[in-house]
């Protein structure tokens, strides 16, 4: 992973903590190195030097690491998608939880040898991005930080996850953006075609042509309808999504029904 790590953006308000990450990073893979004290400045950046890896205090005067990430995971930045570290002096379990379920890649708990960054470094492999509109981010099955040590829950979880658990989960989130259309309808719509691409893929996999029909034109209804930047009509789109939401399996639609 160092080596396509060429541009780096480092977001902390205390230059001292700035400048140790900047050495580090020097030290691991020599790239380009930004500094931002705040949000705005970081994301006015991001915007202008497309960075490959995020680094990030988590809680600090002016400055909220979760909403900066959210904010990132949420824009339309190019960077969108880069790997966020985020790092703090103090780790309790729930600030790891919440770094997670902000969007980020990863945790480092200051201070930290470069052994600790390495090895934050070296679990920036390939994950699968989520789309969805309460989470943007890497896959949170995925997050490594050698902080938590909790069990995993999901069935999810469990390794060799099958393909009608993974339609399972894009239909799961392709209904939850249809009830965020008018609350969030730019999320809702980014929501929606990352599941219907995902679709196309698993309707490939398991040879399902009346899935593949289906997904096929919800996709190019969604994709035109942004194209031509007017807003999705909630009932035209649940009409198209509904042939989809037909593969959901039954205990999953009992639970949302409870």
């Amino acid at each position: 992973m160092t080596p396509m790590l060429r541009r780096v953006l480092i977001v902390d308000p205390q230059p001292a903590s700035a400048r140790m990450v900047a050495e580090l990073m020097q030290s691991a893979c020599r790239p380009d190195v930004w500094m931002a004290p705040t949000a705005a400045k970081a994301l006015s950046l991001a915007a202008k030097v497309d960075p490959d890896l995020i680094f990030c205090e988590l809680a600090a005067e002016k400055l909220d690491g979760l909403a900066f990430t959210r904010s990132v995971r949420r824009s339309d930045l190019a960077c969108r998608q880069a790997p966020v570290i985020l790092t703090a002096r103090d780790a309790p379990a729930p600030a790891i939880l919440a770094a997670r379920d902000a969007g980020a890649h990863e945790f480092l708990r200051r201070p930290f040898t470069m052994k600790d960054l390495t090895r934050r470094l070296e679990a920036l492999g390939p994950r699968d991005w989520v789309e969805a509109v309460d989470y943007v981010g890497p896959d949170r099955r995925r997050f490594n930080s050698g902080d938590y040590t909790g069990p995993l829950k999901r069935q999810a979880d469990q390794a060799g996850t099958s393909e009608s658990m993974r339609i399972a989960q894009a239909l799961k989130i392709l209904r939850s953006a249809l009830s965020a259309l008018e609350s969030d309808p730019k999320q809702a719509t980014r929501a929606m075609l990352a599941q219907a691409a995902d679709l196309q893929i698993a309707a490939t996999a398991i040879s399902d042509n009346r899935l593949a029909s289906a997904t096929t034109d919800l996709h190019r209804y969604l994709s035109e309808t942004a194209g031509a930047g007017t807003p999705l009509n909630r009932g035209e789109t649940e009409r198209r999504a509904a042939p989809l939401l037909a593969y959901m399996p039954r205990e999953w639609n009992d639970r949302a029904a409870a």
